[in-house]
């Protein structure tokens, strides 16, 4: 959750709040077992910690309570460390004992962000392109899943910002307010997730990236780090994790 930026004489600051939850589970349990499986499965567990924010059948409740999550599988510890970014307090209750191997942790969040400051970042995204789009007519477009480093790559520095540069790029994607040496960043490509349910047979296309981003526009990092960035958000994508090199 960001709140409006704050021009000052020397820079911009703008700051970020919001609530981590790190949860550690035992992948040998059938409730971690079943979200490893099924990204749908995995994004009712996330959304179960939030029950009573939103009133039923009300649209779009992840944007609203802000909701991104990551995970990561330890299969030679038998570990799945699952990360969930919210705007709200969550509630994980339900989840039994025998299903952890560690506390809940929460993690309050709240950053001043100001121009020119350097953090490191990981991030899994979805990075998609789209193929066959038309100008005249209305014929359906698909959308492939990017599946080499270099090309996400390249995805990724069309989001980056530039000093000067439009939050908005020249074929309307949107920058997340920081810069960074396309180069040196690590891309990790990831297993895809297999959909189930209406979208049956669909994959989710994922990679992982890692380096150094300098912020050049505060205000729309912050709504990058709140928002998330790209497609797949409800199904572990786009949560943009971020700490300060001087951070211990």
């Amino acid at each position: 959750m960001g709140a409006p930026a704050v021009t000052t004489a020397s820079t911009t600051v703008a700051r970020f709040v919001a609530c981590h939850s790190v949860l550690h589970l035992d992948a040998r349990h059938v409730l971690a077992q079943k979200a490893i499986l099924d990204p749908h499965i995995m994004h009712r567990l996330v959304m179960s910690g939030f029950n009573g924010w939103i009133t039923p059948g009300e649209p779009d409740p992840r944007a609203q309570m802000g909701i991104l999550h990551a995970w990561t599988l330890d299969l030679r510890n038998n570990r799945l460390v699952l990360i969930v970014q919210s705007r709200v307090q969550s509630d994980w209750s339900f989840i039994p004992r025998a299903a952890l191997t560690d506390g809940i942790t929460t993690l309050p969040i709240d950053m001043a962000v100001r121009t020119g400051e350097t953090y490191t970042f990981r991030i899994v995204v979805n990075p998609t392109r789209q193929r066959g789009a038309r100008e005249h007519d209305h014929a359906p477009r698909k959308r492939l899943s990017d599946s080499t480093p270099g090309h996400v790559r390249q995805w990724f520095a069309d989001r980056l910002q530039a000093d000067g540069e439009e939050r908005v790029g020249p074929l309307g994607v949107r920058r997340i307010g920081a810069h960074g040496v396309t180069d040196s960043i690590a891309v990790r490509m990831l297993p895809k997730l297999s959909l189930t349910a209406k979208h049956q047979g669909a994959r989710i296309g994922r990679a992982e990236l890692k380096g150094e981003l300098t912020v050049t526009d505060p205000e729309t990092f912050v709504e990058a780090l709140a928002n998330g960035v790209g497609r797949a958000r409800s199904y572990g994508a786009g949560l943009l994790l971020v700490r300060s090199p001087d951070s211990s």
